[in-house]
């Protein structure tokens, strides 16, 4: 592997990336050889593995309020997080195979640990396979049904990629990909889908468009002049009430689930911090503040664990 070079990195301390918080667990702790690959699979950026969780949180809960006397699923709860965390590595690592040659030409990516010259797509392509293996390894725990709507996952995560290149709605091909997890969750527990699932599936997809919509907005000057298409370039000054209608979206479509299965009051009341969070971030959005763009994005994760508790809160009480 390949020292980074002072262009590469520009000027960060050697080895890190630039959108990843200083001094983070992988930056600390991780041995030498490690870190690269950590770094490659963003484990130093735990952000994406939540929001590809937290979906398989709503199916898990929205089982449980359909029939309580199964009850929520814990221990299927934590196989989807250890799998949501392999699953997003790997997809991470494919997106910066294929991706090698855009990401040297923006300011936020060159520092990853293929521009910079860290790890070789060859290795990157060995690791991202053994992420793969892992996140089957912890598929087959389920149910035949959920084990082969896992895998065909697989073709979106595929395709994500390359639709920057041919599209301006990559955001929604990441919505279809970070939202199975909802599906999943419900299939792991009735081997098979129905309404509310697909309805929450279709709400977490509008979610993904505008949560990744804001996170976009930190590139929309460096994905211009590198071609890379974006919901944040389409919208341009309209982004802000894009993002509040794809949020308003996913809160109905979310609730229509909820109520399909039975759950009443205590989901109302907990669905109330998830809608405060959205209108937080939509209300203090700054589109041209690429750092404000960030923390709210990342204000996400505590949108999908209150919706998460939301659920778990009706099935209890």
């Amino acid at each position: 592997m390949q020292s980074p070079t002072p262009n590469a990195t520009g000027g960060l301390p050697p080895g890190t990336v630039a959108d990843a918080q200083r001094g983070n667990w992988v930056d600390r702790f991780a041995p030498d050889w490690l870190k690269p690959y950590a770094r490659l699979a963003r484990w130093d950026r735990p952000i994406g593995f939540w929001l590809l969780f937290w979906p398989c949180g709503f199916g898990l809960g929205l089982a449980a309020i359909a029939n309580p006397q199964r009850g929520f699923d814990v221990v299927a709860l934590v196989l989807c997080l250890v799998g949501a965390i392999m699953m997003r590595g790997a997809g991470c690592t494919f997106n910066d195979i294929v991706d090698r040659d855009f990401d040297a030409r923006v300011a936020r990516t060159r520092s990853r640990p293929i521009p910079s010259g860290q790890v070789t797509p060859w290795h990157a392509l060995l690791f991202m396979l053994a992420q793969s293996l892992a996140g089957f390894l912890i598929l087959i725990q389920f149910n035949m049904f959920t084990i082969w709507l896992g895998i065909a996952s697989l073709g979106l995560v595929a395709i994500y990629p390359f639709m920057k290149r041919i599209t301006w709605w990559p955001q929604l091909y990441l919505g279809f990909a970070f939202s199975w997890g909802a599906l999943v969750g419900w299939a792991s527990q009735d081997a098979g889908l129905t309404l509310p699932a697909v309805l929450a599936y279709i709400g977490s997809i509008l979610w993904v468009i505008g949560y990744d919509t804001i996170y976009a907005l930190q590139d929309v000057e460096d994905d211009a002049l590198a071609g890379v298409k974006s919901t944040a370039r389409l919208f341009g000054a309209n982004a802000t009430p894009a993002v509040a209608g794809f949020y308003a979206g996913a809160v109905l479509l979310w609730a229509i689930a909820a109520f399909m299965v039975g759950a009443g009051l205590p989901f109302v009341l907990g669905m109330g911090a998830v809608v405060a969070i959205l209108v937080w971030q939509v209300v203090t959005l700054v589109p041209s503040d690429g750092t404000n763009a960030l923390v709210r994005f990342k204000a996400n994760h505590w949108a999908g664990l209150a919706l998460t508790l939301a659920l778990v809160l009706d099935w209890l009480i």
